[in-house]
């Protein structure tokens, strides 16, 4: 898996936190990572973006924005009010490509969701992920209004014939809802994709060395981590 595309359910979902914990865990394995974000929007040029904030978490790893555009919008929308060129798929696919020459592991993190629009042609991830013939990790919300967005998402990964490797839960809450319990049994059956983590709310505060000493806890075996989706549903999920 040199290339690993992570995207989400929505925005604020913990993708990027996400890409940091397998970023963190495959540094500790003795790999070599990249972090390439297409399209960074809503922060100023003097502004750390989201692959900064991975690499701040995680540790040595390279970063790549290929733009930045100062509106936090879809990337193609803050491209045309900046008037500045857009990304494009193939811009993404080729510059991955290139990094996976020299890392072990790329991991490309989208904005927003898989089919938010890079350009005015309706360019997306999905694309990219589509040229690079690479998989997907789906980073979901916990809680209500979850299952749709995923079972949206694997349903345009299986039309492409995209391999949809797992969903990782970017926000698991201290006091989860019914519906979040609830959900960790249902999430893989609407996604046809295995539960291959939880993140706990409020990580991304932890001090980095912290946060890389217990990262893989947090992701299942398949992202090289130790945490069991077993054991994790037999202790959260709600009693009958």
């Amino acid at each position: 898996m040199p290339i690993l595309i992570i995207t989400g359910t929505g925005t604020e979902v913990g993708k990027t936190i996400a890409t940091a914990a397998v970023a963190a865990t495959a540094l500790a394995a003795g790999r070599t990572v990249a972090v390439l974000k297409p399209a960074q929007t809503g922060v100023r040029p003097d502004e750390r973006g989201d692959a900064d904030e991975v690499a701040r978490l995680a540790g040595d790893v390279r970063t790549l924005e290929l733009a930045r555009y100062p509106d936090p919008l879809a990337p193609a929308t803050a491209a045309r009010r900046a008037s500045l060129p857009p990304v494009r798929p193939a811009e993404v696919a080729e510059a991955a490509a290139k990094l996976a020459a020299e890392y072990d592991l790329v991991l490309v993190e989208g904005a927003g969701g898989l089919l938010v629009r890079f350009d005015d042609e309706g360019g997306t991830l999905a694309d990219a992920a589509e040229l690079l013939d690479a998989p997907v990790l789906l980073v979901a919300s916990a809680g209500l209004g979850t299952l749709n967005t995923t079972e949206l998402t694997a349903r345009e990964l299986s039309r492409r014939d995209v391999h949809l490797t797992g969903i990782v839960i970017g926000n698991w809450p201290d006091s989860p809802d019914l519906a979040s319990r609830c959900n960790l049994a249902d999430l893989p059956t609407v996604a046809g994709a295995p539960l291959s983590g939880a993140l706990p709310a409020g990580v991304g505060v932890l001090p980095p060395v912290n946060f890389r000493m217990v990262a893989a806890s947090w992701l299942a075996p398949n992202l090289g981590g130790t945490w069991d989706a077993s054991e994790f549903r037999t202790r959260e999920a709600p009693r009958s």
